[in-house]
Parts: C-alpha cells; sequence; structure tokens
C-alpha cells in the first residue's frame, strides 16, 4: 500500500546534550524562533510561526557526549529556502557564526551546502531550482548530479 501523496515530513525532534546551547545555535545561526519551552528539558521552535519545525530536548541526554560518527541515526535535516539569495543570507549567517561548512553539492535539482549542529546532528540547507530546469535523461527520469557548488558566486548574492 502506497503512502497518501499529500502525506509530508513535519518535524524533526532532536536530543541534545545542551539545551540552551542547542536554542542559541538554532535561533542564532539558523534563525528560528522559540515557540514553545518546557522548562529546562525542551524546547520548539520554528520559522514563520509554525507551531514547531525543530524539537529539542535533553529527556534522555542531558550532558551526553556526541554519538560516534559512523554511528546510525539521523544523517541531516535539512532546511529548504525559497531563492538563491535567501540561500545565500542563510550561508552567511552560518559563516558568521563560525560553523564550519563541512560541503557542499550542485545537485542539479538543488543547491546545498553542509554542516552540523553543536551536537553533531548533521544540517543541510539548500534551495530547489524550479523543476522545469531539473536535469533529466533521455527516459525523462531525474539525472541528479554531484557537483561543486561556487560559494563565492552563491554570497554574492544574498540578500541586503
Amino acid at each position: 500500500m502506497k503512502t497518501h501523496p499529500e502525506t509530508r515530513i513535519g518535524h524533526v525532534h532532536l536530543k541534545v546534550s545542551d539545551l540552551e546551547r542547542s536554542i542559541a545555535f538554532y535561533t542564532e545561526v539558523m534563525g528560528l524562533d522559540v515557540m514553545q519551552r518546557y522548562g529546562d528539558q525542551a524546547a520548539f521552535l520554528s520559522a514563520g510561526g509554525y507551531h514547531h519545525h525543530i524539537g529539542l530536548n535533553t529527556w534522555d541526554s542531558k550532558g551526553a557526549a556526541r554519538p560516534p560518527r559512523h554511528a546510525t541515526g539521523l544523517y541531516h535535516t535539512a532546511f529548504v529556502y525559497p531563492h538563491r539569495q535567501a540561500l545565500a543570507q542563510a550561508l552567511q549567517n552560518a559563516l558568521d557564526a563560525g560553523v564550519h561548512i563541512q560541503g557542499h553539492a550542485d545537485h542539479g535539482v538543488s543547491e546545498a551546502i553542509y554542516f552540523e549542529d553543536p551536537d553533531g546532528n548533521g544540517i543541510e540547507i539548500y534551495r530547489d531550482r524550479a523543476e522545469a530546469d531539473w536535469p533529466r535523461n533521455a527516459d525523462g527520469s531525474l539525472a541528479m548530479v554531484n557537483r561543486p557548488l561556487d560559494l563565492p558566486a552563491l554570497l554574492a548574492e544574498r540578500q541586503p
């Protein structure tokens, strides 16, 4: 049985070791707003006033070490920006905060930058190209690629 075609992923809930540090990262670097807190154990953050896109909690992880790099778990949370200028500004915000960029790529269908939050949770910031511009094979199937993304050219397009 197939899932209903209008099904979507609603939010991501992350276990973090230091709630205040994670709230600072997701508000100051990622630009989200705190929508609700549960004392010193959990917080819910969003963009645009939605109830929450990211949940953070220390219920089972307060003070815990980062998981090993090659452990199973969440690879990354992806933040989609509406256009190239907004992606450029998000990248500049991360750089201004001293975030280490781990990778970047032009996938043909999208442009993406990769880094981690303070607990080692992967983050992708990206923007999709218009579907009409997606690369296709002769049979019409997607032909995604993994080319380098020109970060200086992207940053030149950031919003004032």
